[in-house]
């Protein structure tokens, strides 16, 4: 079994460009005041959710392990 990941958008930051829902069909959606939102915050890891975090032009998006809270995106410094 693969490792699982939790996903969250920071609001106060998205700016709706979508992006991520280009990036990641189906992982994320926009609400109607434009802005992201996972369509499931815990998901299996996967390239594409990964590709949104990292081009997110706000960087909106984090990424850490379910269950340690081990970042993913962005990385730690």
């Amino acid at each position: 079994m693969g490792d699982r990941w939790h996903v969250e958008v920071d609001r106060s930051i998205c700016i709706g460009s979508a992006q991520c829902v280009h990036r990641a069909t189906g992982s994320f959606r926009l609400d109607s005041a434009m802005q992201s939102h996972p369509v499931d915050p815990e998901t299996d890891a996967n390239g594409k959710v990964l590709d949104a975090a990292e081009n997110c032009p706000v960087e909106a998006i984090t990424i850490t392990l379910l269950g340690s809270g081990e970042p993913v995106f962005p990385p730690e410094d």
